[in-house]
């Protein structure tokens, strides 16, 4: 986590980024000017009410949306200026990203959801399942390797999601509401796992949630109204 008064390039920065949908008439700001910075190895909570813009502001410095305005740094290169096979290329190597409800492919196991963008990458089979299988021990969800999403908790799927994410040794993962569909039980297990696994590994985490008990796993904590940051505080 950066000090006070640290001028280094951080990971990611986002910088009055502007997102609106919809057009004329109805037209929607989502984004007001939101401003951003997230460290290398930093767990960093966006938190806020329903529609304040934090899922928008996660899509737009996951690369997955494209702001408006403003401008998308990342290790110091405009990422919102990147041709898109750029940016896929970033998202299956460099980037793990995690949705609410994990969005595994039902028709795959859960080894083969994990292993998926290591073979994407060009791993070899016996390689990406070798590195799969220790990502979900890791996680505590190997004896589950065979089941498909259906057969498997909410919990163990959101964790098998959370291997996903992580088995290509990304340096930031993007969680959308991770815990957002689980009960408090299985929450704590999959902040408890992705946190142990971030400090571990160094990847930085930019957290969306509603939640103040998942947000106190962060190091620190910023707070969206209304399309903009509106406030911060350390919390670790």
């Amino acid at each position: 986590m950066s000090s006070k008064g640290d001028t280094s390039v951080p990971l990611l920065e986002g910088r009055d980024l502007g997102k609106a949908y919809g057009k004329a008439y109805g037209r929607t700001e989502a984004l007001r000017g939101a401003s951003l910075r997230l460290d290398a190895g930093e767990i960093l909570a966006v938190t806020g009410t329903s529609g304040s813009g934090k899922s928008t502001l996660l899509h737009c410095l996951a690369g997955i949306v494209r702001p408006d305005t403003g401008a998308v740094s990342y290790r110091g290169e405009r990422l919102d200026q990147l041709p898109e096979k750029r940016l896929s290329e970033l998202r299956r190597t460099e980037f793990g990203v995690v949705f609410q409800f994990g969005q595994l492919i039902p028709e795959l196991t859960a080894l083969d959801n994990v292993a998926l963008p290591l073979l994407l990458a060009g791993t070899s089979r016996a390689q990406a399942h070798t590195r799969a299988g220790e990502w979900l021990e890791r996680f505590g969800v190997r004896g589950q390797s065979e089941l498909r999403p259906g057969e498997m908790s909410g919990g163990q799927a959101q964790r098998t999601a959370l291997a996903r994410a992580l088995v290509t040794g990304p340096r930031a993962v993007f969680a959308d509401e991770p815990t957002g569909a689980l009960d408090s039980l299985a929450s704590e297990q999959v902040m408890t796992a992705l946190v142990h696994t971030a400090r571990e590994s160094g990847t930085a985490i930019l957290l969306v949630t509603h939640d103040t008990q998942v947000a106190a796993y962060a190091d620190r904590e910023v707070r969206m109204a209304d399309g903009i940051v509106a406030g911060a505080e350390v919390t670790a």
